[in-house]
């Protein structure tokens, strides 16, 4: 990889978390805590389990409360992690950091994970990710964190039954 290759890649990333910021800002207008300075360092992120998303998907809270309302973390993906098909409530943008992976979306072309690379995925808009090589992702929600993994037919299901992999076609 060349120098120049790298410095286009740090100056799309820092392109695509300005515009990110902008949109917090907006977004912190409407939180009662944006008067609060928040700094945080990787050594002191404390990345844990997600509820109701595989054990191989952790996250570090940077601002906000997922559980009532925006909010703003740092998600991990494990290499080898699946995130089967599913929707959230909220509207979700991601801006992957590191690693390799896909974001495959119903109607639209899927999203190779490579550093700088940017999805913004609507409210019931149905994905699935995977990472093949650990990853890292800044995410944002506008609104509380839930999941809503979908079958074949789209109809709602559990996480266990989302994690199962296809029965295999049986051999006349």
């Amino acid at each position: 990889m060349t120098i120049r290759s790298n410095r286009v890649r740090a100056l799309l990333v820092l392109i695509a978390v300005a515009a990110m910021a902008a949109t917090i800002r907006a977004e912190e207008k409407k939180e009662p805590d944006t008067d609060r300075m928040i700094s945080m360092t990787p050594q002191t992120m404390k990345f844990t389990p997600i509820p109701d998303m595989p054990p191989c998907a952790t996250a570090a809270i940077l601002r906000g409360n997922p559980r009532t309302g925006p909010a703003w973390v740092l998600l991990k993906l494990a290499s080898g992690c699946r995130v089967p098909w599913h929707w959230h409530t909220a509207n979700e943008s991601l801006l992957v950091i590191s690693g390799r992976g896909t974001v495959e979306m119903k109607d639209g072309p899927p999203l190779q994970f490579a550093p700088g690379a940017y999805a913004s995925l609507p409210s019931h808009h149905v994905h699935q990710a995977s990472c093949a090589r650990s990853c890292l992702l800044f995410n944002t929600a506008d609104a509380a964190f839930d999941i809503h993994y979908v079958g074949a037919n789209a109809e709602e299901i559990s996480l266990e039954k989302a994690m199962k992999p296809p029965a295999k076609a049986k051999k006349r």
